[in-house]
């Protein structure tokens, strides 16, 4: 098979680089950016006629879209753009992936929930009631690819973190072991997801997907915790406990965007459908630390 993944520099982009390395398929990474030493197709997925140029000319059998405007803060002020990366660039391969037959695996947000007051793990189905651009964006996202009647497979997932570009996790790493204190929220609830293992459960997906499988789907690591308990781990798995972390409200951060109090995803779903195993999150988080620790040695 022939798998084209966009926004290839990403974090998941290149969690998906790592998977190909061990796939019989065949990988075409495409990206707006190019990264010295990295093998990137240049493709703007914004342009309907680039982008079914692309499928076509390469029989592309699979989409996996890792592209997207992810700046929660800058896109309430960037709305146009946030629609046109978030909500037109997924129905152009939406469409493009109708004409030929192929399938659309789409990475989606838990910021697609958050207005509604709830304290139980949001299903699938549950309506979405974004709270700001970003997730408003990546919720027409879905309903326009949704709306093309392409074959799909729509992922939402939540608090990604990675060995590449900017993260929470490198953040506080780096943070921890520089500072003497640090305040983090605690009143914003989830699960933070490797990005590693997010990319290993779309190489199950693409493998297994036999056309009775489209529509929406969730997934995260396993557990919950809040960003507080997040980086009071980080800093114990990085040895930078020193830093004393403290716990704060939201309303101490002021941002221009109310982020989801609460977003566990059920992942009942992807489990059940798919086979798929999903790690506990300190389990994800140890490894990642890890191999960034390995790689700082070298």
């Amino acid at each position: 098979m022939v798998v084209l993944v966009t926004g290839a520099n990403g974090q998941l982009g290149n969690a998906m680089r790592i998977v190909a390395e061990k796939s019989h398929n065949r990988y075409i990474f495409t990206d707006v950016c190019e990264v010295e030493g990295v093998d990137t197709t240049y493709l703007d997925i914004t342009n309907a006629n680039a982008v079914h140029k692309m499928v076509t000319e390469n029989n592309v059998n699979i989409i996996v879209n890792c592209a997207a405007y992810t700046n929660v803060d800058a896109a309430e002020t960037n709305e146009q753009l946030a629609e046109s990366l978030n909500a037109i660039a997924p129905e152009n391969l939406a469409k493009a992936a109708k004409e030929v037959g192929a399938l659309l695996i789409h990475i989606s947000t838990d910021y697609v929930f958050g207005k509604e007051v709830y304290n139980t793990p949001c299903k699938e189905n549950q309506q979405g009631t974004p709270t700001g651009v970003y997730g408003l964006t990546k919720l027409h996202g879905e309903q326009r690819i949704i709306a093309t009647g392409c074959n799909h497979v729509i992922i939402r997932t939540a608090w990604l973190y990675s060995e590449f570009g900017k993260n929470f996790c490198k953040t506080m790493m780096s943070l921890t072991a520089t500072k003497p204190q640090l305040k983090v929220v605690f009143d914003q609830v989830g699960t933070p997801t490797y990005a590693n293992d997010l990319a290993h459960a779309i190489a199950v997906i693409l493998e297994k997907y036999d056309g009775s499988q489209t529509g929406i789907y969730h997934y995260s690591n396993e557990g919950v915790c809040s960003w507080y308990d997040f980086a009071k781990l980080i800093a114990q798995y990085n040895e930078t406990t020193s830093c004393d972390i403290t716990p704060c409200h939201s309303n101490e951060f002021p941002s221009p965007v109310k982020r989801p109090a609460y977003s566990v995803l059920d992942k009942t779903k992807i489990k059940e459908v798919f086979d798929i195993k999903i790690p506990y999150w300190t389990d994800s988080l140890k490894r990642c630390i890890h191999n960034l620790k390995q790689h700082q040695q070298k």
